[in-house]
């Protein structure tokens, strides 16, 4: 049984919360547009989260923690679990476990409010790897697998514990994947667990099973502590003790039994039939839906809070520490460090093997990459021949092969690690896994499938297209050089983002090091051209000695002659001969500026020493760096903003929606079906989803969808709104009837009639509060016709509607940044849908998360907004007394899309009675309705749940029991005139464009994401090439800074995957809802990223251009200037393409650095011979152009001087102009058609990704 594997003794644990405040302090503000002139500072320093408080929480207890919304639950959980890191945060007081300050013989664990689970796992999986990780106390196999099904058992997980963790979109319900989590955290045994909204998601039987299965988990010494929103009374009387908090104070803390008489005896009997815990979070609760309201429940808070202060009920937690003796608990023995280590290194490399192995996607542009990239530049320097111009192609060929590779598979790691290293940080915030063990196992996990595989890919093709010789020794150096150079670049990529988890930042240091790599690689600068100040850096530059090995391996090793490798020199006497030196090994190794001795294996033993350094540095940050969070963050307001405006709904909107005939919605033997693909060739197996249903959906009242988790409830109604997500492996088939007021209507327009919200709150802007984001929202979603005083006015409305008066000038924030409470996200999600009073709403779980009197008012606004003509469905998960008192239709499904019930209300307790499932006279009718279908282990539970499926199918008259709609049906030229219209362009640019500058201006993320780039790139850049010479080994390094010009292509694509993925997010919400076009969306993202470029590119020729005296003008700087701002620019606009086209980033960036790499290549400086077909598709590179322009201005009317030893015998130099050199690299165009060219070039691309993003965008813009 679960039982005998979760019983497992433990320390018994108490905790004292002593005196606790806890203050974020604000840093100095930058104050939002919103704000007047003149506003105070001081008003804005800080803001107290928790106050004084006092608990007692004895071992072996259920404590709940309740209250309205942002009163600090979650903060006070975190605050007890030692979880509050980061700036802005002032705490007081102290928190004592065993009386102890530190929590040290004990462990504890935690569930977030959200679930951190990797998609690509099953559920049977992801605790099987979690369990290996958690449970020490599991010793073989078996027990392991049986420890794992009991959890299994015990969460009610087995309908799905075969089926992939999924995203948002497809896999797992919400429910089901929160109690994956918990089944997680219960694996590790704790003494003590904390649960931050464990049952939010779930429905009322799954939340009563889970409650029980915790109250179970306290008789064997554990201390458990979580905070509820919306506990039925059942639960209620699961709770030994409650916490109970408003606006961060007590109001009550001490026994369950002892609550409701200590509310009594202060003038707040519990009403009768009413389940206490909405009774006590009602009473913690302020409205503020009108002065009045908040008025009076503010006063009734601040009583009830002085009270408690007077008038403390006594603890008597001493029966709780008598409750449990030393013969109940049996210490499990320590686990020693090593067999630790080995354990956490043997699961994490097989998850992470597993994880890898099914990220398809991300493999797939992993071999893109590497193939494309090895076979392009194989195909560049395709059989080299030995020559001198050879000679210098085999050294660009060297330095090509680990620089362009190491840099994508760099950028590629630190882009993917920013998402993946997420885990770690929640399992080592657990205690469950260490730093080595993590670096260990990641290398290990992708040893077979990255580490080795494509180097040896790329080595294999490339060494051999190019020519280089076929000898057994030398390919094996060349191979091994090209693993370090993997390593080097994964590893460096583990340092960057172990010191900064932000990709703006992390991107920056793995920029900025490879820029230095590559100015100290030898190639672009002659090692002695390099300035004596910087010239230092190349001996701890890995790129140095990358080179430097092989250059050995390929022109001094693998030979017995003396001057090296001899090549093909066309005078007599062979090496001796002085006209045949530049042939020789030796003096190219010379000319280089590397060592002439053979020191092959010196370097190669250098570049391990490299890869150790940077793992022992991740190691290192690792410890020193943790994520934290930030300062809650309020905005200033004027006074006329914080005044309480008296609700009235705005007239005209009124009347418009009354005055339209209203849209009913009935399905017909609907069913759903979900087809998957293994891989894209292989037929798709299916899957149903939703199994003939027949309901009908009224305008006018609230129509609900109940069921439990994995009934198909969301699946359907995302069907109804036509938002299934399909795509090449995977897409759903609907079948039957959806008729809109009688008549069939199309997508387009059902999605223009239509709003919808998600279960998730993805949608908003971290940097904005919640007043700019509804009054953004309605200024945007609003009809033309309103005023703008009128939208504001709406938005105000809907904001103490929906009781966010309180948090209305917070930030919304995020994981960094601290901001509202997640109830309040789910508020604020659902305030901007309705904002716009739509025809049709759908609502996924729009009281997942709520507390009860919160998720009452928002069904009540709901029913206010049915009652002017709307039709809204919505579903639920878990529903009090109250709310379904509001419910009119029901159509209630169970487990596999089976429909058991589908009519009124009324009707369903009636119905149900009558095949001989009476609901109890004192029970939750919702309650009773969703244990009546939920699934059940045992054979009677099943026997029940098919006899409910087979009555329903074999009513003889089913569609008449359905309410059915009396007006006639409406034509499809009056649905069409109903159609909701996309603000104008005119309209919805200026807006959105406001409201990303505000987000903006708050986010020092984006705008060092936009800034520091270039600027550190031009930096290093002027180090080392300023002042530029004159002599003729200055055009190497004349050359090369040409080349380094155009390599802020890949700074502009670095640019766009800071921002655009996010801000692409934002979009594709508003697009499904119709708010604006992605031809204001584009448009804004290029009128913020514009002014940024000009900027840097300035800058950018400033320091690059006129510091190291490349731009001798006025002209060559604006010309410098000029080419940077469209580098920049096509770079951002290639990268906009294939986050557009790809929604998994990790392979949007391989094929973007791949591309990207390639025409870096192409341009005319590392390769000056291209074959026909390359030089054709050269003409599509901003490159070529650059390098085109950029040469004839910096070179014409240059005069170069050369030593003796260089001239030759008629006294002059190889080289004596810029004329010259223009003519030896085929350069010599005319530079203003170049530059025209170049910028017809950046306008062609960001127009591709216009129209990338309109057809991509086009199912949802037909209408």
């Amino acid at each position: 049984m679960a039982s005998s594997h979760l019983a497992h003794g433990v320390h018994p644990v108490s905790l004292d919360v002593e005196n606790l405040t806890i203050t974020f302090m604000r840093p100095r503000p930058r104050l939002s547009i919103w704000a007047p002139k003149g506003t105070s500072e001081q008003q804005l320093s800080s803001h107290r989260i928790l106050d004084d408080l006092n608990i007692r929480i004895p071992h072996c207890s259920l404590t709940a923690i309740l209250g309205a919304s942002g009163s600090g639950k979650t903060s006070l959980l975190n605050a007890m679990a030692g979880r509050f890191r980061g700036n802005g945060i002032e705490s007081s007081g102290q928190i004592l476990y065993n009386k102890s300050l530190k929590p040290c013989r004990f462990r504890m664990a935690y569930l977030v409010q959200t679930d951190g689970l990797l998609p690509s796992l099953t559920v049977r999986e992801t605790l099987w790897y979690a369990a290996g990780l958690r449970a020490a106390y599991v010793k073989s196999s078996q027990e392991h697998m049986e420890l794992v099904d009991s959890v299994i058992q015990e969460l009610n997980l087995e309908g799905c514990a075969d089926t992939v963790i999924g995203d948002d979109r497809r896999g797992c319900s919400g429910g089901e994947k929160r109690r994956v989590s918990l089944g997680v955290q219960l694996l590790a045994n704790p003494s003590v667990l904390f649960c931050d909204e464990a049952t939010t998601g779930l429905d009322a039987t799954n939340a009563y099973g889970l409650t029980q299965a915790l109250k179970r988990l306290t008789s064997k010494g554990r201390t458990i502590v979580g905070t509820f929103h919306q506990p039925r009374s059942e639960i209620w009387s699961l709770f030994d003790r409650v916490v109970i908090l408003a606006q961060g104070s007590l109001i009550y803390s001490g026994p369950m039994d002892e609550c409701v008489g200590y509310f009594t005896r202060l003038g707040h009997p519990l009403p009768s039939l009413v389940n206490p815990a909405e009774f006590v979070i009602d009473l913690a609760a302020i409205d503020s839906r009108t002065h009045q309201l908040h008025r009076a429940t503010n006063a009734r808070v601040e009583t009830l809070k002085g009270a408690w202060k007077l008038d403390r009920v006594a603890d008597t937690s001493k029966v709780w520490e008598a409750s449990i003796t030393s013969n109940d608990i049996k210490i499990l023995p320590q686990e020693d460090t090593v067999s630790r280590f080995v354990r956490e290194v043997k699961f994490q490399t097989a998850r992470t093997f597993k994880t890898t192995l099914r990220d398809r996607m991300g493999l797939l542009g992993i071999a893109i990459e590497v193939l494309v990239i090895s076979l392009i530049t194989g195909w560049i320097f395709i059989n080299l021949d030995e020559s001198l111009s050879g000679i210098r192609s085999r050294e660009g060929g060297l330095y090509a092969a680990p620089g362009f590779q190491g840099y994508i598979i760099l950028v590629f790691e630190v882009f993917r690690l920013s998402d993946e290293i997420k885990l770690f940080d929640r399992e080592r915030e657990d205690g469950v896994v260490g730093v080595w063990s993590f670096l260990l196992s990641r290398r290990l996990a992708k040893l077979f499938l990255e580490d080795l595989p494509v180097p040896l890919i790329f080595s294999v093709i490339y060494y051999f297209m190019a020519g280089f010789r076929r000898e057994a020794a030398q390919f094996f150096v060349f191979f091994v050089i090209m693993v370090l150079g993997q390593y080097l670049a994964v590893t460096f990529a583990m340092l960057c983002v172990c010191i900064s988890r932000e990709v703006a930042t992390s991107s920056l240091l793995a920029n900025t090091n490879y820029t230095l790599q590559t100015m100290c690689s030898g190639f672009i600068i002659q090692s002695n051209q390099i300035p004596m100040y910087v010239r230092w850096l190349k001996y701890v530059a890995y790129a140095w000695f990358t080179n430097g090995a092989l250059y050995t391996n390929e022109f001094l090793a693998h030979t017995d002659n003396p001057y090296g490798r001899f090549y093909d020199c066309p005078y007599p006497g062979g090496a001796e001969n002085s006209q045949c030196r530049p042939y020789t090994g030796l003096f190219i190794m010379d000319s280089l500026g590397f060592p002439t001795e053979s020191w092959l294996w010196r370097p190669i033993l250098i570049l391990v020493g490299f890869t150790l350094a940077f793992n022992f540095g991740a190691a290192v940050a690792l410890h020193l760096v943790r994520p934290g969070v930030s300062g809650l963050i309020r905005e200033p307001l004027s006074k006329d903003e914080s005044k309480v405006i008296n609700t009235a709904s705005n007239a005209a909107s009124n009347a418009a929606t009354k005055s339209s005939r209203p849209i009913g919605i009935t399905l017909q033997d609907f069913n759903l079906s979900i087809y998957k693909r293994r891989t894209p060739f292989t037929k798709p197996s299916r899957i149903p989803i939703l199994k003939n249903v027949n309901s009908t959906f009224d305008a006018g009242v609230l129509n609900v969808i109940l069921g439990p988790s994995g009934s198909g409830k969301t699946s359907l109604l995302n069907t109804m709104a036509q938002r299934l997500p399909d795509g090449l492996m995977q897409y759903h088939v609907a079948g039957g009837r959806m008729v809109l007021g009688g008549s069939i209507a199309s997508k387009e327009l059902i999605t223009s009639l239509t709003s919808y919200v998600c279960q998730d709150d993805n949608a908003l802007l971290p940097s904005l509060t919640v007043r700019e984001t509804l009054r953004f929202a309605a200024l945007l979603r609003l009809p033309t016709w309103m005023s703008i005083d009128d939208k504001i006015q709406r938005s105000e409305d809907v904001l103490r509607k929906l009781g966010l008066t309180e948090c209305a000038d917070t930030r919304i924030g995020n994981a960094i940044i601290k901001g509202i409470s997640g109830g309040e996200k789910r508020r604020c999600t659902i305030a901007v849908q309705i904002l716009t009073d739509p025809k049709i709403l759908f609502l996924d779980e729009p009281t997942s998360g709520l507390d009860a009197y919160t998720a009452t008012s928002i069904i009540e606004v709901l029913e206010e907004l049915a009652k002017e003509g709307r039709t809204i469905v919505l579903t639920i998960h878990q529903a009090s007394f109250k709310l379904f008192e509001h419910f009119s239709t029901i159509l209630l499904l169970a487990r596999g899309g089976h429909q058991i019930y589908g009519g009124n209300r009324k009707d369903i307790l009636p119905y149900l009675s009558k095949l001989g499932y009476e609901c109890p006279s004192a029970t939750n009718p919702a309650d009773y309705v969703i244990d009546t279908v939920a699934d059940r282990c045992d054979a009677d539970g099943e026997i029940r749940l098919q006899r409910l499926i087979a009555q329903w199918t074999n009513r003889e008259a089913a569609q008449d029991s359905i309410p059915g709609q009396s007006a006639a049906a409406m034509t499809p030229a009056e649905l069409g005139s109903l159609k909701r219209s996309m603000a104008p362009l005119y309209i919805s640019l200026p807006l959105i464009l406001k409201r990303s500058m505000i987000n903006l201006q708050r986010d020092i993320q984006a705008v060092l994401a936009r800034t520091t780039q270039v600027i550190a790139f031009s930096v290093i850049i002027t180090l080392f090439f300023a002042p530029l010479k004159t002599d003729y080994n200055s055009i190497q390094s004349r050359m090369g800074l040409i080349q380094e010009v155009i390599g802020v292509y890949f700074i502009g694509m670095l640019q766009n995957l800071a921002i655009y993925p996010t801000e692409m997010m934002v979009f594709n919400r508003e697009c499904e809802d119709l708010v604006y076009s992605p031809e204001a969306f584009l448009l804004e993202y290029t009128i913020l990223e514009i002014p940024f470029e000009i900027s840097i590119s300035l800058l950018f020729a400033l320091l690059a251009g006129l510091a190291t005296g490349f731009a001798r003008s006025v002209q060559v700087f604006f010309v410098v200037a000029y080419n940077c701002f469209c580098i920049v620019n096509c770079g951002e606009s290639v990268a906009i393409i294939f986050n557009t086209l790809f929604e998994h980033t990790a392979f949007a960036v391989n094929v973007t650095s791949a591309l990207l790499s390639i025409a870096l290549l192409l341009a005319g400086i590392v390769s000056i011979h291209l074959s026909p077909f390359l030089d054709w598709m050269n003409y599509l590179s901003p490159g070529k152009w650059a390098v085109g322009n950029l040469a004839p201005y910096h070179l014409r009317g240059l005069r170069l001087d050369c030593d003796e030893n260089q001239r030759l015998d008629n006294g002059v130099c190889p080289l004596e102009t810029g004329e010259d050199v223009l003519r030896l690299y085929g350069l010599d165009y005319d530079p203003e058609l170049y530059l025209l060219a170049l910028g017809v070039c950046m306008i062609v691309y960001r127009l591709v990704a216009y129209l990338v993003l309109k057809l991509k965008k086009a199912e949802f813009l037909k209408g």
